[in-house]
């Protein structure tokens, strides 16, 4: 049975139509991921038994009458820096090869109790800390396109299995782009959700005011759905937001009539590809078309948002590593014949050299006499980036931008020039340090054939509004189901 160009939704339904039980369905994503896992290097745990009973537990669930999300049965995969209990949960680093918590992340907890079925842990750039996923401890994930091609990062892995049908959706994380440049390069859909609409609790912190868990899948609807499962309230995190919950009943009428859409003038300009401005252009001219109003400006101050976001996540990854000491879990050095020893050999040996760039560069910003310096100036621009934010949302709904100035780039093409590498964050990091959602959804293809992504980004907890934009461009278009014309022929 030919299931890897269905939704999540679509599967969801024929499980409850009893078309297709939860086992078999399992069954058949399995066989896929054996098939081409080996080459596309997606997974870096694959729960074979696990998920076969934990789809037949789901079913024993549906078959006594219980009711569950629309998701239930269907299978996924969860990004390597999530926790869940009992499973290898290593962020992709040597430093916790060997770490299985004894607790499920909150957005795991509301997952399965939902019925998800979860059939593996997905690779990432060591820690979150990339934009390639070839920082990896277990090596570079392929992009499902062009496999001498990168699926961008960190949450790559994810957006990979996706793209090449391995699993219907997945979970990510989103510390600066991390949800939504892979699911761009990888011809997908994702939702970064507001700052604090997600409990944080389980997922290894990389920067705590940045980090945020969300969805990949095939299109936004599919997205919209899985967000509503994971989000609300946690007493474990106090940065989740109390007495708010997503309503997306309004938003799949198809219609954008009376949206205002603004187009950042600055973010079109030097540095970004021609296929992908065009493509983004003519999104926003289809929206236009389809009854929405365009609304051009600028916002410099957004220039500045790379340099602040690397001086905040590199000084609160610095904090958050210090845990990683050799002593209490994880990588221990066999080296060293005091305690001192087993701490710089276990961090030397255990961090990939980009974990250890950035806890340097965070260490640096936050030493006596540069606090002020650097990171303090951090602070500030970061208060300005979301004043320029709020200040453009009182002229327009939503901002349409590109993901990334460029489409998948080669294996190994950028990965030795670190600021290269950072400058492809530009169109995602402010939004991170502005604590707002984004969606990212497929909007054309370059001239090599590879996916270009829009985001759609919107005020604090207006993902209704960027899902209904979202969505009747997704029924506008079809660029969302082309990725997986290419996928015929696989085992589904």
């Amino acid at each position: 049975m030919e299931l890897y160009d269905k939704t999540a939704l679509e599967i969801g339904r024929m499980i409850k139509n009893k078309d297709i039980s939860c086992r078999e369905a399992a069954k058949a994503y399995i066989e896929n991921i054996k098939a081409k896992d080996g080459e596309l290097n997606s997974f870096v745990t694959v729960l074979e038994e696990e998920g076969l009973k934990q789809a037949d537990e789901v079913q024993k669930r549906l078959d006594l009458g219980e009711e569950l999300s629309p998701l239930a049965g269907v299978p996924m995969a969860i990004k390597d820096n999530i926790c869940t209990k009992d499973v290898l949960t290593s962020c992709s680093s040597k430093m916790l090869y060997n770490f299985k918590p004894p607790y499920n992340a909150c957005a795991v907890e509301k997952i399965e109790a939902a019925g998800a079925v979860v059939l593996g842990k997905t690779n990432m750039d060591e820690f979150a800390m990339g934009g390639s996923t070839e920082t990896s401890y277990y090596g570079a994930t392929k992009n499902p396109y062009d496999y001498e091609r990168v699926p961008g990062g960190s949450s790559g892995g994810s957006a990979a299995a996706v793209g090449a049908g391995l699993v219907p959706y997945a979970l990510g994380s989103d510390t600066g782009g991390s949800i939504r440049q892979p699911c761009s390069f990888c011809g997908v859909s994702g939702i970064k959700p507001t700052y604090g609409g997600v409990s944080r609790y389980g997922l290894v912190a990389f920067a705590s005011s940045l980090d945020q868990i969300g969805p990949i899948g095939k299109d936004v609807r599919d997205c919209a759905e899985i967000l509503s499962v994971i989000s609300g309230h946690d007493r474990r995190d106090s940065t989740s937001v109390k007495g708010f919950e997503y309503d997306f009943s309004d938003s799949f009428d198809g219609s954008v009539k009376g949206l205002k859409i603004g187009i950042p003038t600055n973010f079109y300009g030097e540095g970004l590809n021609e296929d992908v401005k065009t493509s983004v252009l003519g999104a926003a001219k289809l929206l236009k078309d389809m009854g929405a109003e365009l609304y051009e400006f600028e916002m410099p101050v957004v220039d500045y948002a790379v340099p602040a976001y690397y001086i905040i996540a590199c000084a609160e990854a610095s904090s958050n590593l210090s845990r990683y000491d050799g002593i209490k879990y994880g990588y221990r050095s066999n080296e060293g014949e005091s305690l001192l020893d087993v701490f710089v050999n276990s961090r030397s040996e255990g961090f990939g050299m980009e974990v250890k760039r950035r806890i340097m560069l965070g260490s640096f910003v936050l030493s006596s006499g540069y606090y002020d310096a650097y990171y303090k100036k951090g602070l500030q621009t970061r208060a300005l980036i979301k004043k320029s934010f709020n200040e453009a949302f009182e002229k327009c709904d939503m901002i349409i931008s590109p993901v990334a100035p460029t489409t998948a780039f080669k294996i190994g093409e950028n990965i030795t020039d670190p600021l290269k590498m950072y400058l492809g964050d530009i169109y995602t990091v402010a939004v991170n340090l502005a604590g707002i959602p984004a969606v990212s959804v497929p909007c054309g293809f370059d001239g090599k054939g590879l996916p270009v992504g829009l985001q759609l980004i919107g005020q604090t907890f207006s993902e209704a509004k960027l899902v209904k934009a979202a969505y009747a461009y997704q029924q506008n278009t079809d660029w969302h189901k082309r990725a997986f014309e290419k996928m015929k022929g696989g085992s589904l």
